[in-house]
């Protein structure tokens, strides 16, 4: 079987970067996207936030979430997708696709599932 993951994250994130160790030293193909490089799609952010909510994919605690000033920001899901195209820093990392699995963070239970070991 095999099987092949889609990553979205920035080579600057920690987590991502645990993400990437963990699927190649198990030698599981990645598609690795960097969003510093190429935004995710409204399509990819869509998925993600019907399976977790637009507020699980913000990360709050980021420092292009403090830059922007976003504390107090009221907006709308609809807004909030469009702020994170825009600004895909502001994106929670990663975020991890097997087929119509998805995982958001780090959650290396569910990736084991995945590959079954």
């Amino acid at each position: 079987m095999s099987l092949e993951v889609q990553v979205f994250g920035t080579k600057k994130c920690q987590d991502t970067r645990k993400a990437l160790r963990f699927f190649a030293e198990r030698r599981v193909r990645v598609h690795f996207v960097d969003l510093d490089v190429r935004p995710a799609s409204a399509g990819e952010l869509r998925r993600f936030a019907q399976r977790f909510g637009v507020a699980a994919l913000v990360d709050r605690a980021g420092k292009r979430f403090a830059d922007l000033g976003l504390g107090s920001a009221a907006l709308s899901d609809e807004r909030w997708l469009e702020k994170l195209e825009a600004e895909p820093r502001l994106v929670r990392t990663p975020l991890v696709r097997y087929q119509q699995r998805l995982t958001l963070g780090l959650d290396e239970a569910a990736w084991k599932e995945w590959i079954g070991k």
